[in-house]
């Protein structure tokens, strides 16, 4: 009975208390803090909706909304900004109205120290919704929906218990201890007296030992979209008093945003609101004293200089870009047509040209171009464009000392790079990467980190990493987690552990799971995190490698007032602390706060729930703060790396937190927390003062060594480190950061070599060409009595600094450029086009894939009656120019020999008419005196009104028709050409194909292992390559001459082939085989089908068989002309294009020796010049038939598939 009455007892007790404080409170609307002076680009046209947000009802059952806006900085906030080195890269949407290129660089959570401050970035996004690297906590008091925190919210599971295993040295996986004692720490509250109706703050605390803090508050009415008052705050005593200073900025005038100078804390300046005026005030003595200046046009966003402290880029409403280099006191006007976020400082590490401005402008015509100019001179004269021609639109990114565009042609996007203002290169992906989103996530130590959708991802991305000029990229983890962020940005679950050079970890999508992964070689290894030994309780925990583990959510916040999932700090090199999860994969169920102090080797478990945790001391005081919607006057304290918690109080009433800030500097040991005690209290301020906890600081006895290492091994990226650290079981003040590390070099073994461009990774460990790699490449560009580097298939990890060892054998060796005949010419104009305008210069561009092009004659005939010749490449490497004083269709051949050999190539150039892509599609195998059908495929199948230029071998007159199909006949063996020009309007597009011609032959049809599917873009450079592996499976496993045997993959899914066996001739034109020999190769080439032997691996892991598309034994029909089938074995579909209206162009020369002016005129459409037929061929509609049948005999059959793609010697 009495047990009942005392619970009845508790339990009113509980309501009274529950009841006060809901009295005491009355609802309460959360706030958000944002920073702001770690974005040396602030956006002030700030949309209501953008920003965090906490709600709470108040009592008239409306919604009130707080936001609080940061700007911190000093020299002293240096490391709080810049040491948590996430690179979880958050990807922000375009601004509305524009066009997304679909690659970007973004706010990487890791920031560049320049200069004392971190190195601006362009205005990409409001800087208030930027991510920072600021010491800060997530909001005690934080509601649901205050944080973007992927729909989990914090859970109600109790708090830790105080129980647990005593603590333990490094590594050794123990519980957690927590002090039942409640210790007080010492604190003052500032109320921020009248403005408890603004709901908007920013805060700066300048830092360089300053005692500064400055407070900008705002009502900013959501009704109408704009501020209606502002208070201005400033506390010299580090946040203990503060005083109102709107008398001495204009009782009238209303702030709307505050800046501080990057790189001299010391200049402030503040905007004015532009629904009111356009203004700006501007202090040199920290906000003391300001003068005022007018502005003629309204501020979007402005880009401090990452060292001059005076030079600022500001862009304008109506995208126009201007300079300052007073400060803002005076400002020109540099360029209209200015992309949004896409304006850049010279960034090289160098620092040469420290005022040259990078920008992605407008032309008339409504193109995107790349222009670099001085901040001060930027007229028409001036200006440079270091990319040739047009980029797409929103795509210029400069980072470090690359820059980067992005250009799509033929529905493909292809990213190119310019490695310290070198000429631009394309980025070199793996072949069949064929990305569809790009985004640099990092360009640290001369190296790019990026992340890639491929065409067959779509919630995942995969990692690269590349050379020193960012050229060239090598897969680092497959199918890295991917999510939408709440204003459409892309956010990838990576993240760079700070302090430690190499340290990455990622979230992997496997099977439809996700898990946490770690590598200290920058990403050439991963593992899976090996989970505690023990709970919180001390109780084991059963999680056994690979199928239980630690899986860690690895979001970096957005708000500098919000911590986020996981944080590590550069002066703190070992420690870890993220929240996450037991088991199989990653969960947003039964979270937990997690530590580590040996750099992820082991892991303990630290709280049941979500917290918060700030770093004080250099990492020497971990603080931790519950999330929770209720009002707290507690928070926790370790001084032991986490193993060992104590409570404290810093408030003597309960408030809801809204965000803390850490004091910036090296001691980091003043922490202010904002709040209200509730909605319609001012804004509180609690100065919390942790110098007051230690007793003394620390001497050099009070430190050990500790060295890093990966589960044991000590060499990691080529050195031996070892880093200094407090020992854990002392509780002293270490101050200025006292860390250290030493380095000494390892010998270098198999593991610091990452496999090169070109190659994979097997099981066996080696690194081998891939599928669709020729190592052989890299000689043809050069020239006899040069020099190239021949890849051995590995390459350094870049930052790797081992020596000696295995270096030499895995290290590129410099060989002699062998001598070799011309082989692979190609002439094409300078911008790939095929059409030229009368009158104006045309530049013709000679291509080698193969030979000496140095030593070789090159002979280039116009067509037009004019040739010319060159005796080196000297001449030509800027390209040959040649201008045409007539309209026709030109042909254009260049033959280029040496004495090894020759080599020839013919462009067909369209002058006044130009056009753009189209498909031939053709029987690869036919017979001789046998008709034949071609069909242009073109893409969009409905272009309008056509006209196609049939060119047949080597004659010199072509058939032109206005049907996209003919018939053709070949009467000699042998390899025949045929090439297609379409002309449509203006534009005109070209494709050649090959056919072979025999007397006799014999097909099969060729099926794939279902998971060949899988891999098979469609394209038509994949049905190449991997017609040619099919290939050499085949002639590997029967032993058949490969001039025997001629592979073509078709087009579609399933994956199929055909195979043909082929009659080889001698160079005396006698047989090698007979009739019956080629039915005993096909015998033979069945049986080994049907007995699975020929297959072939198509990449580490994945293994293709090959089959007969129906399994028999039976040998391949041998038909003689005799046999009425050949109409069944043509052609299986045909492309039709029906022309509406039957139209004959006229023919007429231009008239010569007439030159007209270079300006627009009206083309003669299908005007021919000399050596042009003097007819025009009609063909008639021809209704092509199908065979049926996998296995047949090709006497007098043609294959009907599209084959654009096949191999043959």
């Amino acid at each position: 009975m009495e047990k009942v009455a005392g619970w009845y007892l508790a339990w009113h007790v509980a309501l009274l208390y529950w009841t006060w404080l809901f009295l005491f409170t009355f609802g309460f609307t959360g706030a958000e803090i944002t920073c702001r002076s770690c974005r040396s680009q602030v956006h002030p046209q700030q949309q209501p909706q953008q920003g965090l947000l906490m709600h709470l009802r108040t009592e008239k059952g409306e919604k009130e909304q707080r936001r609080f806006f940061e700007e911190k900085g000093g020299e002293r906030g240096q490391e709080a900004r810049t040491e948590d080195a996430g690179l979880r890269a958050t990807l922000a949407a375009a601004p509305t109205g524009t066009k997304s290129s679909g690659w970007e660089t973004r706010r990487v959570m890791r920031e560049e120290k320049v200069a004392g401050e971190r190195r601006p970035r362009a205005a990409a996004a409001p800087a208030e919704d930027r991510p920072h690297r600021g010491q800060a906590l997530l909001p005690a008091g934080g509601r649901p929906g205050s944080v973007r925190r992927r729909g989990r919210s914090p859970r109600g599971s109790a708090g830790p218990g105080p129980g647990g295993a005593a603590g333990r040295e490094p590594g050794d996986g123990g519980a957690a201890r927590f002090g039942l004692e409640e210790l007080r720490l010492g604190s003052t509250t500032f109320a921020l007296a009248g403005d408890s109706a603004h709901n908007q703050a920013m805060v700066h605390w300048s830092g360089h030992n300053s005692s500064v803090i400055l407070i900008l508050t705002k009502l900013y009415d959501y009704n109408l979209g704009s501020i209606t008052e502002s208070s201005l705050w400033r506390s010299t005593d580090y946040g203990t008093t503060y005083e109102k200073l709107n008398d001495k900025v204009g009782l009238k005038t209303i702030l709307s945003y505050l800046y501080v100078c990057p790189t001299n804390k010391r200049k402030i300046m503040l905007l004015t609101d532009p629904e009111v005026e356009s203004s700006l005030l501007i202090s040199s003595d920290e906000g003391a004293t300001y003068q005022k200046y007018r502005l003629n046009f309204y501020i979007h966003s402005l880009l401090f200089h990452p060292k001059q402290e005076d030079w600022i880029l500001a862009y304008s409403q109506d995208q126009k870009l201007f300079s300052s280099v007073e400060f803002g006191r005076r400002w020109l006007l540099l360029h209209e047509g200015v992309a949004p976020n896409r304006f850049y400082w010279s960034m090289m590490g160098n620092g040469r040209e420290p005022d040259l401005v990078h920008l992605e402008a407008k032309t008339a015509d409504g193109h995107a171009q790349y222009i670099t100019c001085k901040m001060q001179n930027c007229s028409e004269a001036t200006r440079s464009k270091p990319f040739p021609g047009y980029i797409d639109h929103n795509s210029l990114i400069v980072q470090g000392d690359y820059v980067f565009v992005q250009l799509t042609s033929g529905g493909r996007p292809h990213y190119y790079v310019s490695y310290r203002r070198n000429t631009f290169a394309q980025m070199k992906l793996p072949k069949y990467s064929l990305p569809k989103d790009m985004h640099v996530i990092s360009t640290d130590e001369n190296q790019v980190f990026a992340a890639v959708q491929e065409w067959n991802q779509n919630d995942t991305y995969n990692l690269y990493i590349s050379d020193t000029r960012g050229i060239y990229f090598t897969l680092a983890l497959e199918n890295v987690k991917s999510s939408q962020g709440l204003e459409g940005n892309v956010m990838i679950d990576l993240y760079e552990v700070a302090g430690i050079k190499g340290m990455f970890l990622a979230n992997k999508k496997i099977d439809n799971q996700v898990k946490t992964f770690i590598t200290y070689n920058k990403g050439r290894d991963w593992s899976l995190l090996q989970a505690p030994h023990t709970d919180l309780r001390g109780n084991p925990i059963h999680c056994l490698l690979p199928y239980c583990s630690l899986h860690l959510h690895l979001k970096v916040s957005d708000n500098p007032y919000t911590s986020g999932n996981i944080a590590s700090r550069d002066t703190a090199p070992s420690i870890i602390v993220a929240s996450g999860n037991i088991g199989t994969e990653l969960s947003d169920n039964d979270i937990s706060m997690f530590v580590t102090s040996d750099a992820g080797n082991t892991w303990r478990q630290i709280f049941e729930e979500e917290h918060s945790v700030l770093y004080l001391d250099q990492g020497g005081v971990l603080v931790a703060m519950k999330h929770t919607s209720l009002p707290i006057r507690h928070l926790w304290l370790s001084f032991d790396e986490g193993r060992s918690w104590s409570k404290y109080s810093f408030t003597s009433l309960p408030l809801f937190v809204d965000g803390v800030l850490g004091e910036p500097g090296e001691e980091t040991l003043i922490m202010t927390v904002f709040g209200h005690f509730s909605h319609r209290s001012e804004w509180q301020l609690v100065k919390i003062d942790y110098k007051s906890i230690f007793d003394r600081r620390c001497a050099e006895e009070d430190y050990r060594p500790w060295q890093l290492h990966s589960q044991g091994e000590a060499c990691i990226m080529g050195a031996k480190r070892i880093y200094r650290k407090r020992k854990s079981e002392k509780k002293c003040m270490q101050g200025k950061y006292a860390g250290g590390m030493t380095s000494e070099p390892c010998v270098c073994t198999e593991a610091d070599f990452d496999c090169d461009y070109g190659y994979e990774r097997h099981s066996n460990g080696q690194c081998l060409p891939a599928f669709w790699y020729n190592p052989s490449s890299l000689s043809k560009d050069c020239s006899l009595g040069q020099s190239y580097l021949n890849s051995t298939g590995y390459r350094k990890v870049v930052s790797n600094n081992c020596t000696d060892g295995v270096r030499e054998r895995y290290t590129a060796k410099p060989q002699q450029c062998p001598g070799k005949p011309p082989q692979g010419l190609r002439i094409i104009t300078s911008d790939g086009r095929l059409t030229a305008e009368q009158g104006h210069n045309v530049t013709f561009l000679v291509q080698l894939e193969e030979g000496d092009l140095q030593r070789s004659l090159i002979q280039v005939d116009f067509g037009d009656g004019i040739a010319v010749s060159y005796a080196n490449l000297s001449s030509t490497e800027d390209g040959i120019k040649h201008i045409y004083q007539n309209v026709g269709i030109f042909r254009v051949t260049v033959l280029v020999e040496n004495s090894l050999g020759s080599d020839n190539a013919v462009l067909y150039l369209h002058v006044t008419c130009p056009l753009e892509h189209v498909h031939l599609s053709l029987p690869f195998v036919t017979t001789k005196n046998k008709e034949i059908n071609a069909t242009a495929v073109l893409w969009p199948s409905q272009v309008g009104t056509l006209t196609y230029v049939w060119w047949f071998g080597n004659n010199t007159e072509p058939l032109i028709t206005l049907e996209g199909s003919i018939t053709f006949t070949f009467s000699a063996e042998g390899m025949n050409t045929i090439t297609v020009q379409v002309s449509a309007g203006n534009t005109i597009l070209q494709d050649t194909k090959t056919v072979a011609v025999y007397e006799k032959f014999q097909s099969l049809r060729l099926s794939f292992s279902p998971n060949l599917d899988d891999h098979n873009p469609d394209i038509p450079e994949w049905r190449r390559d991997m017609s040619r592996v099919v290939k050499r499976a085949l002639v590997e496993v029967t032993g058949i001459s490969s001039k025997h045997v001629l592979v073509a993959v078709l087009p579609g899914l399933p994956t199929s082939a055909e195979l043909f066996i082929l009659p080889y001739q001698d160079a005396t034109g006698e047989k090698k085989r007979t009739a019956a020999d080629l039915e005993q190769i096909s015998e033979s080439l069945i049986q080994k089908l049907n007995q699975n032997l020929v297959h072939f691996e198509l990449k580490p892991g994945v293994r293709i068989l090959v089959h007969a598309a129906h399994l028999t034994a039976a040998p391949l029909v041998d038909l003689t002309p005799s046999h009425s089938g050949s109409a069944m074995l043509m052609l299986l579909s045909v492309v039709f294009v029906g022309l509406a209206v039957f139209v004959i162009y006229k023919f007429k020369r231009a008239t010569p020796g007439h030159s007209p002016e270079p300006k627009e005129r009206k083309c003669n459409q299908g005007s021919l010049d000399r050596g042009l037929p003097k007819s025009l061929w009609i063909t008639k509609r021809f209704q092509a038939k199908t065979r049926s049948g996998s296995i047949s005999t090709a006497a007098e059959s043609q294959s009907t598939k599209e084959i654009p793609t096949y191999v043959n010697g």
